[in-house]
């Protein structure tokens, strides 16, 4: 159950953070705010930056997160990982859960900042205890691969199934794997099928392959004599 653990994907953390953003602060840094995400979502990064940098230099959590993604993307400027960990530290310190798990994916990799795989649990324990379900799947990496913790492939599976439950469709994929191999949990092949199903039924492309290999499978052994 290999898995790198992914870095940021704009198009996820965008959907996460910026599809209804919340509008908090004066009407007109609600206005450049949404405005901001439709510059984004059309791929006019540089005005979403120009809109969103004085908000984020003001405070707004919101705003230093989505620089954070702009930055640790290169999305209209150079990939700068110094300056997208400086604006997501900004905001998880602010409680913002989203800019907590992408912290932590900043240390777990050590774009930014050291690689330091203590500090990327801290922040992806944050973020998954409020919810965040990429954060829920890193915390169940981390366990299975041993990084910043103790690995306890049962505490994997634990946040695993967290994540699968509410639809992540990797933790999905890993928690079937962890019940086809047995890791962490007594091995179920049926269990493994419905999880690698509700993976694939999202287009996970590995999901996919696991589902017909574990189908192949089991016709081959109910045809043994």
């Amino acid at each position: 159950m290999k898995r790198s653990i992914k870095t940021l994907l704009a198009a996820l953390v965008v959907s996460l953070c910026l599809a209804t953003p919340g509008l908090t602060g004066p009407y007109e840094d609600g206005v450049a705010m949404v405005n901001g995400v439709s510059a984004y979502q059309r791929g006019d990064y540089a005005t979403a930056l120009r809109l969103w940098l004085p908000l984020a230099e003001q405070g707004d959590a919101k705003a230093q997160n989505n620089l954070g993604i702009i930055y640790d993307k290169g999305l209209g400027v150079s990939p700068d990982y110094d300056e997208a960990a400086k604006w997501f530290r900004r905001a998880a310190l602010q409680g913002s859960a989203i800019a907590q798990s992408n912290l932590g994916i900043m240390y777990e990799n050590g774009r930014g900042v050291p690689q330091d795989y203590s500090q990327a649990i801290t922040w992806f324990l944050r973020a998954a205890d409020r919810g965040v379900l990429l954060a829920q799947f890193n915390m169940g990496l981390s366990y299975e691969r041993g990084h910043g913790v103790a690995q306890q492939l049962d505490k994997a599976v634990q946040w695993y199934r967290k994540a699968a439950t509410q639809g992540h469709a990797k933790a999905q994929n890993n928690l079937g794997l962890a019940y086809e191999n047995g890791r962490g949990i007594a091995q179920d092949k049926q269990q493994a099928v419905l999880w690698y199903r509700k993976a694939a039924e999202q287009g996970l492309a590995e999901a996919q392959s696991n589902l017909a290999r574990v189908r192949s499978d089991t016709r081959g052994q109910t045809h043994r004599p």
